[in-house]
């Protein structure tokens, strides 16, 4: 990939050259952010050899072109507006659909849904991406993987509105834009949505994916607690944070990923189990449904210790998927006022790979001052840069469905030393 600023188009020197020589040979340009009328006019004539170009937050007199033919951003459609697209040839349609999901995803001004911006192009018309091979469809071998082994559980769902709405609303999303369709399936879940997934996904695979935990970027989790060598037990202690002095374990500041960490009001309830080593993980936070209202949802996740201390492996059943995910302890300052915790993660069934980061504290409010150069450290050793974090809402956190199983086990090792935070929260 080569870079140039649009002064490149205005002055008659190297790197003028370089660039014309870049067109001749490029596959794909990418605009952003080109609203010099000079530059545009010199872009119209110098880059028509370029068969796929892709603008974002540039003048209107830039167009898209994809294989080769220029397309226009849709619209939301009527339905007869939709009947005759889809009476025009397919390779039309499905260039709009795919300049949807690229103009979706780069709306969202993060690093990895960029890169996913990139990918999708390439992958439909340069090369096959092999991290993007669930964006081709199976055509009729789905449909017979359904009818023959789930039969009961699609019905059951068509005729449960809830569920219907989710398959219609998962229907509307490209399969990896994960943003999408996380919000789908919070929006509506239900036991017909778990039954149908389970079956269609989990256990028979209908949509023939498959889905990796992405081995980067490779992170290192923290190694010394209060002067002393990490342990596996002040690791799960870490984790529990704050619970017991407080109704939760901690607060969600800020998180990476689009799609699960920008929730709002994120609470996290860590807890040893009755049984001896069980380790659980229980997030509860509220969704903005489709149809704008809110409502909590809460999970629960299986801890097990990695072999370094401060790792872990999480596994939950998500409305009928499994997904599994590694955890990493990343930096606890020494009172516990902050903290961030690493994930990589994949639902496997479902086809999806993703990573994450979240930044919490006891109430989850932001500080500037929060963390200071030892928390811009603990981002970069994720590989994240700060204004990668979608701060989350905790306005309007009322009624939380929080709570432990009884006869959890809490802290082993360590003891509060910061108790002003739990005179804030009872004050």
């Amino acid at each position: 990939m080569v870079v140039f600023s649009d002064k490149a188009t205005q002055f008659s020197d190297t790197r003028h050259e370089n660039l014309v020589r870049a067109l001749l040979c490029s596959d794909m340009l990418v605009h952003v952010a080109i609203n010099d009328q000079e530059s545009i006019e010199w872009l119209h004539k110098n880059s028509d050899s370029v068969p796929n170009i892709i603008c974002f937050e540039s003048s209107p007199e830039l167009r898209n072109k994809l294989g080769g033919s220029f397309i226009h951003k849709r619209a939301e459609e009527n339905m007869f507006n939709r009947l005759v697209n889809i009476a025009k040839k397919g390779n039309r349609s499905e260039s709009t659909e795919v300049l949807k999901t690229v103009s979706g995803a780069w709306e969202r001004y993060n690093a990895d849904d960029i890169r996913f911006c990139l990918l999708v192009i390439i992958n439909s018309y340069i090369r096959p991406v092999s991290v993007l091979k669930n964006l081709r469809a199976k055509g009729l071998s789905t449909l017979n993987c359904m009818i023959k082994n789930c039969g009961s559980q699609m019905l059951n769902c068509l005729f449960d509105p809830n569920c219907r709405k989710a398959v219609q609303c998962l229907n509307s999303c490209s399969p990896a834009d994960q943003v999408c369709n996380y919000r789908c399936i919070a929006s509506y879940e239900s036991p017909y949505l778990e039954a149908f997934s389970l079956c269609v996904l989990q256990k028979n695979n209908c949509l023939e994916l498959d889905a990796e935990i992405p081995s980067k970027p490779i992170v290192t989790p923290l190694y010394m607690f209060r002067g002393e060598l990490l342990s596996h037990e002040v690791a799960e202690d870490l984790f529990i944070g704050w619970l017991d002095n407080l109704e939760w374990s901690w607060r969600v500041i800020a998180g990476q990923n689009p799609a699960y960490d920008q929730f709002p009001c994120q609470y996290q309830l860590f807890y040893r189990g009755k049984a001896r080593g069980s380790f659980w993980y229980e997030p509860v936070f509220q969704v903005q449904t489709q149809e704008g209202t809110f409502v909590w949802r809460r999970r629960k996740y299986r801890v097990r210790r990695a072999s370094v201390p401060g790792t872990f492996f999480f596994s939950v059943l998500d409305n009928g998927v499994v997904s599994k995910e590694f955890w990493t302890i990343i930096d606890v300052c020494d009172d516990l006022s902050w903290g961030l915790f690493h994930y990589s993660g994949a639902a496997q069934a479902a086809g999806l790979s993703y990573t994450g980061a979240v930044l919490v504290s006891p109430d989850g409010n932001f500080k500037p001052e929060l963390g200071g150069q030892r928390l811009v450290s603990a981002l970069e050793k994720c590989s994240i840069m700060d204004w990668e974090l979608y701060r989350v809402d905790n306005c309007s956190c009322n009624n939380p469905p929080l709570g432990i199983p009884e006869g959890s086990r809490l802290h082993s090792k360590i003891e509060l030393r910061n108790q002003r935070w739990v005179s804030q929260q009872h004050g």
